[in-house]
């Protein structure tokens, strides 16, 4: 699908991201656009309440008033969250198995695919949520959702730090500070 952003938006311009659950149910989050270029939006989210990520024993905790450097891509079959704290240190990260993504206006919308990979801070790294599938894994979604998670998973390490290479040069802390809450 091509980029049909509106080429008025300018970063900073408040922009809603819409996950489509697998069970149709619609959440809705208000962020601020960072970058939008060709089949690549990169948004903005402050963290308003606290949440745990959970894999077996490890735990993530994202405290409140920390934030989400989140890149979607039209191209891709996932998403990707790259968390820091309120003083810009990088927490972890988070890939969504995706499809259908597509932005427009002031939308990036997309459907999970439940499957996601949670990233710690040392590069080790979880699939999470393979029994909420009403299918093995191998059958679900016609085995796409599979592919795409090797795929993923092939590569994870060179895409991972490429972007949190490149997120932290073209989005830094201290220019995030006033988009902030709790400063």
């Amino acid at each position: 699908m091509d980029n049909i952003f509106t080429p008025a938006l300018k970063r900073g311009d408040e922009i809603i991201e819409r996950k489509i659950r697998y069970d149709s149910l619609v959440v809705e989050y208000n962020c601020l656009l960072l970058k939008a270029q060709n089949q690549h939006v990169v948004l903005f989210h402050e963290i308003m309440d606290s949440f745990t990520m959970k894999a077996g024993p490890i735990k993530l905790t994202i405290p409140l008033g920390s934030y989400t450097i989140a890149h979607y891509w039209e191209d891709r079959p996932y998403n990707l969250y790259i968390w820091r704290d309120n003083e810009g240190h990088y927490l972890g990260s988070y890939f969504n198995i995706v499809r259908n993504t597509y932005m427009v206006d002031n939308l990036v919308s997309f459907e999970d695919l439940i499957i996601d990979i949670l990233v710690l801070p040392g590069g080790a790294h979880f699939i999470l949520d393979e029994e909420e599938l009403p299918v093995p894994l191998e059958q679900y979604e016609s085995g796409s959702v599979k592919q795409a998670l090797n795929s993923l998973l092939d590569s994870i390490d060179i895409l991972l730090s490429q972007t949190i290479s490149e997120s932290e040069k073209l989005y830094k802390h201290k220019d995030l500070l006033p988009w902030l809450n709790n400063k």
